[in-house]
């Protein structure tokens, strides 16, 4: 019998959430993600070394400056990883702009930028990459602009409805909504153990943004992403891409059972959503009296910060940069 992870991959397309290069060979996803705490990580293990130390010899050769190499090492090392992913999968990577940058819509479009010219000169048609940026008001409007350009965009740190309209409005390829980080936010503030899936507040969330975008016929598509148990992941059956660590992926493969659709688009272009005018004030006035999407995005780029800060402090220190 099939387990619920095939019949899940009949709905929706299953992306694996991790730098580890071993988990994706053995789950064998279309896409996969990264992000600097997963690339920490992985920077532990022996068979990272050979890219670590390529991407050291990189970046002494080209930095000008002691900032620059150690700026350089730290996007060399993200996308050697990435590259060496991409050898696995048939679809794409997403490889993430620094989280400091979030507020900065000319500096995440520059870092993007940087990133795709280094995965190009390892040969990686930019078609194959997706640059990951905070859903700020900011990294909005750079994802806009770098879509013109054919850098297509997955807007990450999303936890609420007005973040997934502007991303919308600016035609990004993709949005990542945060099941588990939603849920979490909820379990702690209600204090309670769990809810069951269907009531789940993070997977109402990913629902109400996936209907509002069928509902009006945006094409970003929507990653549901941040799990912490299978329940939530089946529940959003029929979902555009599901991101899922490895450890729910083993679990799901485990399963047997039926798998319905949850989501449906056809369903959601008949149901009755007012559509939201979304300008920068009415998506920072929507953000501000949303205190779990607030609180979650504020939280979000500061922990990505701390590790990719974390990641290059170890990485330049021990290379003298």
């Amino acid at each position: 019998m099939n387990s619920k992870l095939e019949k899940l991959r009949k709905l929706t397309t299953i992306v694996v959430d991790t730098g580890d290069i071993e988990s994706i060979k053995q789950y064998h996803p279309t896409d996969a993600t990264t992000n600097p705490s997963l690339i920490e990580s992985a920077a532990q293990k022996p068979e990272y070394q050979a890219l670590i130390k390529d991407a050291e010899n990189y970046c002494k050769k080209k930095g000008k400056t002691s900032e620059d190499r150690c700026e350089l090492l730290l996007d060399k090392l993200f996308v050697n990883v990435g590259v060496e992913i991409l050898k696995l999968i048939p679809g794409r990577v997403s490889t993430e702009v620094d989280a400091n940058l979030s507020f900065d819509t000319e500096g995440s479009i520059a870092k993007a930028k940087s990133l795709i010219a280094l995965y190009e000169e390892m040969g990686v048609d930019r078609k194959r990459v997706l640059i990951k940026l905070a859903a700020t008001w900011e990294g909005g409007l750079a994802a806009k602009e770098l879509e013109k350009l054919g850098i297509h965009c997955n807007l990450t740190l999303m936890f609420s409805l007005p973040q997934a309209i502007h991303c919308a409005e600016a035609q990004v390829t993709l949005i990542s909504p945060f099941v588990g980080r939603i849920f979490d936010w909820f379990k702690a503030f209600e204090k309670v153990q769990g809810y069951p899936a269907a009531e789940d507040p993070g997977v109402k969330s990913v629902t109400t943004i996936y209907n509002y975008y069928k509902k009006f016929g945006y094409k970003t598509a929507i990653m549901g992403a941040s799990f912490r148990n299978t329940g939530q992941i089946l529940e959003l059956a029929g979902c555009d891409l599901l991101t899922i660590a490895p450890s729910l992926l083993e679990e799901l493969d485990n399963m047997e059972g039926d798998v319905p659709r949850k989501l449906d688009s056809e369903k959601a272009k008949k149901m009755d959503i007012k559509k939201i005018t979304m300008d920068e004030k009415t998506f920072r006035l929507m953000l501000n009296e949303d205190a779990m999407a607030t609180e979650k995005l504020a939280e979000g780029i500061r922990n990505f910060a701390k590790s990719k800060d974390k990641l290059k402090k170890a990485l330049c220190t021990s290379n003298h940069l």
